[in-house]
């Protein structure tokens, strides 16, 4: 195996980089805009990350705290025997565990417990909402119970995913909401929907529309515990593709935690292919 070290001038490796990101975004079918606000999030911080090669290929390593846990990221890794030398540098440098995105696959990385999916699919032109769905929105008197409701809900599927304990998972919690809904039921670009069948609410939604170019991102499609079997999962995922193109959307984004199988089953049979996965172990 031939010695890696560490590169000053990260020119060689950048562009590289840059350019199989995009190229894996535009395999999954992203447009050239959305392709390229994802390439933007996924090098966020990029100035700050170490580059190592071996002659043969690359690892792009870094650690960040979150939530009061030093993380350790593996950015990149093309180098055949890189793993190791990876996840040594993470722990030497204070990590906790260590995460990985990964676009295409698991790869060698099939051995770590996922953390998080990202998930996308085109909305029909015209999608109809189910027979005997109504859809309303949600009521500013209802938000209080809702986002309780819901808080309580992330927190839950959080650390059922293995990456957080319940009090970083809380921690984790207070900060999303406050930064995704600064101003609550009157964040502009946020839209909050009641699902109702046969005069009785079976279900919630909320949306954020324009999160990236052209697609809206689904926070919470949810179907209560007692209405859930009956087919309102699928019909959920209906209101969200109609949301969608209510906002002037054309795609749907959403985010599945690990260890929701059923969730999990559900997007794969609506057709919801994950565009990044996010894997990680403890060290």
């Amino acid at each position: 195996m031939n010695r890696i070290q560490i590169v000053a001038d990260q020119g060689e490796w950048r562009g590289g980089f840059e350019e199989r990101v995009l190229a894996g975004y535009r395999a999954a079918g992203c447009s050239e805009p959305l392709a390229r606000a994802l390439l933007e999030r996924a090098v966020a911080g990029i100035d700050g990350w170490t580059v190592a090669t071996d002659g043969t290929g690359w690892i792009a390593v870094g650690v960040t705290e979150d939530n009061g846990a030093t993380v350790g990221r593996i950015h990149d890794l093309t180098a055949p025997q890189g793993r190791a030398w990876a996840e040594r540098w993470c722990a030497e440098h204070g990590a906790q565990r260590v995460e990985v995105r990964l676009t295409g696959g698991a790869g060698e990385f099939a051995d770590y417990p996922v953390g998080k999916q990202i998930r996308m699919r085109a909305a029909a032109e015209r999608p109809e909402l189910p027979p005997g769905l109504v859809v309303r929105r949600l009521t500013e008197e209802e938000y209080p119970a809702w986002y309780a409701a819901e808080e309580a809900g992330y927190i839950t599927d959080i650390v059922r995913s293995g990456t957080l304990t319940p009090e970083e998972a809380k921690a984790k919690s207070d900060q999303d909401f406050a930064r995704y809904l600064p101003q609550g039921y009157q964040t502009p670009g946020h839209a909050f929907y009641v699902l109702e069948a046969a005069g009785h609410a079976v279900g919630t939604g909320w949306v954020n529309h324009g999160f990236l170019p052209g697609v809206t991102f689904g926070f919470s499609l949810e179907v209560y515990e007692e209405h859930r079997g009956k087919g309102y999962g699928r019909a959920a995922m209906a209101v969200g593709e109609w949301a969608t193109r209510q906002g002037g959307d054309e795609a749907m984004m959403l985010n599945v935690f690990g260890g929701n199988d059923i969730a999990m089953s559900l997007y794969d049979s609506t057709g919801f292919a994950v565009l990044d996965e996010y894997r990680s172990i403890a060290l």
